[in-house]
């Protein structure tokens, strides 16, 4: 187990690989940890320096009271690749974790040299929408919320096929604590990129599962379309988690993306 206390909180993270190896850095989804990325390294090129780690109030690493700022999010992304002393490494970030992308891009871009922009967007819901979920879970626990998150996690033949794999994801939501959900959520609603992410240039790929339910494809395309030259693509019979449903699929998209621009 590896933690580095960054931005005065503890942070769980996890490095595979050579350490000259390309870097490509994993951010997690809101109410998931870093297991979430299991199924898709493995179908990824050999040789590489994988990072992970799980975001404030998420897995291993602590939970601080909420309010979260996305500028916390980023930074502490941004802490974690200064103390491995990791520069110019592929970012892949699902739904928060593409957030947290694209700010990172922008604000230090000499850490970002490509990105991967999996089921997320430059703006998600709105703050209404946000407000509702923390007082449900403020009430009654991400329990409250628990079947609906997963109705648009995980596409319908996932949920009529896979009830015991399922069950291992609903645990993994149920024991996100509760201030670090209420934190990311309140970070997501004050988040608007639009701006800053129009005025990238990086290489990126922007994926997402056909049957997303929080960030469905028409919105990810939007979030591609500002970017110059970014590629888009759907990954068919899948959610808004498509590197576990469709991980070798996911990975194949993603390796031919680091190959056609010179990444590892």
């Amino acid at each position: 187990m590896k933690i580095a206390t960054l931005n005065g909180i503890k942070v769980h993270y996890s490095v595979e690989g050579p350490v000259d190896g390309f870097p490509v850095v994993f951010s997690n989804s809101l109410g998931t940890d870093f297991r979430v990325w299991d199924k898709l390294i493995s179908h990824l090129p050999t040789g590489l320096r994988v990072i992970r780690y799980d975001k404030r109030g998420h897995g291993l690493s602590e939970a601080p009271a909420a309010p979260y700022y996305m500028g916390d999010l980023v930074q502490d992304a941004a802490a974690l690749m200064d103390f491995l002393d990791v520069k110019g490494a592929l970012f892949i970030g699902l739904s928060i974790g593409g957030i947290i992308a694209q700010g990172l891009a922008a604000e230090r871009p000499d850490l970002v040299r490509a990105m991967v922009l999996s089921d997320t967007a430059a703006k998600i819901g709105n703050e209404q929408m946000w407000a509702e979920r923390v007082r449900a879970v403020r009430d009654g626990g991400i329990e409250a919320l628990e079947e609906s998150i997963l109705q648009r996690w995980f596409s319908k033949g996932f949920h009529n096929t896979q009830n015991d794999e399922l069950a291992g994801w609903r645990n993994m939501l149920c024991r996100t604590p509760a201030e670090g959900y209420i934190g990311c959520s309140e970070a997501i609603a004050e988040t608007d990129l639009y701006s800053s992410t129009a005025r990238l240039t990086l290489p990126t790929l922007a994926i997402v599962g056909s049957e997303d339910g929080s960030t469905p494809p028409d919105l990810v395309r939007e979030t591609a379309d500002l970017i110059a030259g970014s590629q888009f693509k759907v990954i068919r019979k899948a959610g808004h988690l498509p590197c576990v449903e469709q991980p070798v699929e996911t990975a194949a998209l993603i390796t031919e993306f680091m190959k056609e621009n010179g990444l590892g």
